[in-house]
């Protein structure tokens, strides 16, 4: 078994909130914003401010209390790397200074990149590879978003997450992974990489630099797949419902959540929501909700905790976790 043994978080400076929204998009008052989506404000990196930026900062507050010198691996998710290469976990074990003696890797995902993680971390751990895993979680998706997209924007926050993850005595509980890259055109930045083909669907709006969404697309995929993936953790964890303390998804928007809630037959005091001061930032969501229990006291030793990330690819995944 494995646990997370520390997890920071860490916010740009810069907040968009949704009166700053209504006074660019009069059609929609905050009050709309704030119902449709359960989101009041949220933290939009600088123009200099990159992933690699924000995961330093997350990351240097985990080892205030942790001995930098027992981290033998770093894992970092993001989609916005700092180059196409080198690789962004290099540089961040440089400017950390780390050891020179630990593996370091980028991978891409988005908002199940935390459950993913902690899928590698698990094989890192039990084949030997690694004892303490520095999994970080790191996106800036808002520089995707272009400036006239009142949808997207009121939606996406940027923001870091690190958390220390570490072998542990007790129940080895199994993971549940999904891939249907069928949908990949109904989340996606076409501009940017090796593709030369920027054809765009035709309700596109903007450049393809920018984030295209199709809502209601991303909406289907997850009310057809997140709650079979509950039933499916469960199954295989050999637990019910019953068995679970809290349940933690990846936060996108309230009414996603709390539909998926319903549908999942999820009790409401179990199910936790947290994203009014944040927004959906992506790959961070699950561990920043995860910190903000903690530090409200909301997990106890011994709480089980099922965590479902879903999103752009399109991915998926679930697993549970012991405090």
């Amino acid at each position: 078994m494995m646990k997370i043994s520390k997890i920071e978080y860490y916010l740009p400076q810069q907040v968009l909130t949704n009166e700053d929204l209504e006074k660019q998009f009069p059609e929609w008052s905050s009050e709309r914003i704030q119902e449709k989506v359960g989101i009041s404000q949220r933290h939009i990196s600088s123009d200099s401010e990159t992933v690699l930026d924000m995961a330093v900062q997350s990351s240097e507050k985990i080892f205030e209390n942790y001995d930098r010198n027992k981290v033998d691996f770093i894992l970092f998710c993001t989609q916005s790397p700092e180059y196409f290469l080198p690789t962004t976990a290099c540089i961040l074990q440089d400017r950390l200074g780390l050891r020179k003696n630990i593996g370091a890797i980028d991978f891409n995902l988005g908002c199940s990149g935390f459950v993913y993680g902690l899928a590698f971390a698990k094989g890192l751990i039990a084949a030997g590879i690694a004892k303490s895993i520095l999994l970080v979680t790191s996106e800036t998706y808002t520089k995707h978003i272009h400036p006239d997209d009142k949808g997207n924007r009121s939606i996406f926050g940027d923001a870091s997450a690190s958390a220390i993850i570490e072998k542990a005595e007790g129940n080895d509980y199994q993971f549940c992974l999904g891939t249907d890259g069928s949908g990949a055109e109904n989340l996606m930045v076409k501009k940017g990489a090796f593709k030369k083909d920027f054809e765009l669907n035709s309700e596109h709006e903007f450049g393809p630099e920018n984030i295209y969404m199709n809502g209601p697309e991303i909406f289907n995929f997850t009310i057809e797949n997140i709650p079979g993936l509950v039933k499916e953790t469960l199954e295989v964890n050999g637990m019910t419902m019953d068995d679970i303390d809290h349940f933690v998804f990846h936060q996108a928007n309230s009414f996603m959540l709390n539909y998926l809630r319903k549908k999942t037959k999820i009790p409401a005091e179990k199910f936790y929501i947290d994203m009014e001061k944040t927004g959906n930032t992506v790959s961070a969501t699950i561990p920043i909700a995860l910190k903000n229990m903690m530090d409200k006291g909301m997990l106890k030793e011994g709480d089980k905790v099922l965590m479902a990330g879903f999103g752009v690819g399109y991915s998926w995944g679930a697993t549970i976790m012991e405090i």
